[in-house]
């Protein structure tokens, strides 16, 4: 049985799909956003997270720490074992709930990633990916029941200089999802400083038949805590308001 890098597991999540959902946060990716709110799935090892304000002084750090201060994020686990914790919440899955496999990016430990798959799939249980779509993997996408995916930055020269990678293979990649025949939703993240190329995306996204939804995800400052903890230079990009994401929302789309 194969083990693989978990940073962790999330259980009744609303934001990573349809329906009622357990997330499996994979570690490791090959990306580097600047604005990654989960930073600490970037590294592929474990990792120490320090938030010296909950530190109480008690000197047992090497016992683990009992305030939170010291966490440590990324552990070993078997097929096995996720499925265990998925299948605590499978009785309040319902009809469009199921599993969410995020990372990080779940596609850059395959073997692993298939073997759970499969897993949950004998289980009876919806399964969906969040990817960058740095890589294809027509195998384990034909098994799953939802692709989200991000295209973050329409210009390749901009996004390898915000994310550390080109785009070309992602958008060729999104190409050659498109014919598999799953329900596909792409994501862009919204922030004020970077020009993204929103309307570019969503012209290049239309015309593919199973990208159902094209969707702005509005930047938020939450993995700023965590790239403290983590000792990673903190950014310092705009939420953007209101009448900006509104302007943006005439090249977002749902399709019935």
């Amino acid at each position: 049985m194969l083990k693989g890098c978990i940073a962790d597991i999330e259980r009744a999540a609303t934001h990573d799909g349809p329906g009622l959902r357990t997330t499996v946060f994979f570690k490791g990716c090959p990306l580097s956003c600047v604005w990654c709110h989960n930073p600490e799935c970037i590294s592929f090892i474990p990792e120490i997270m320090e938030y010296p304000e909950k530190c109480i002084g008690c000197g047992k750090c090497d016992e683990g720490c009992f305030s939170g201060a010291r966490v440590v994020c990324g552990k070993e686990m078997t097929s096995d074992e996720v499925l265990k914790e998925v299948l605590l919440d499978k009785d309040y899955y319902k009809t469009d709930g199921g599993v969410t496999f995020s990372g990080g990016e779940p596609l850059a430990q395959p073997e692993f990633l298939e073997e759970i798959i499969d897993k949950c799939k004998n289980s009876g249980i919806n399964c969906a990916i969040e990817t960058s779509m740095i890589y294809f993997n027509e195998d384990i996408f034909k098994k799953l029941d939802l692709i989200m995916c991000d295209l973050k930055i329409w210009d390749t020269e901009d996004h390898k200089q915000y994310t550390g990678v080109g785009n070309e293979q992602i958008k060729d990649n999104i190409l050659k999802a498109n014919r598999l025949d799953i329900p596909i939703i792409v994501r862009t993240p919204v922030i004020p400083e970077i020009n993204q190329g929103i309307e570019e995306i969503s012209k290049f996204l239309k015309p593919l038949k199973n990208v159902m939804q094209y969707e702005l995800l509005p930047y938020h400052p939450l993995g700023e805590g965590k790239r403290r903890s983590l000792r990673l230079k903190e950014t310092n990009f705009s939420i953007p308001n209101k009448e900006y994401v509104k302007e943006l929302e005439k090249y977002v789309f749902i399709r019935k």
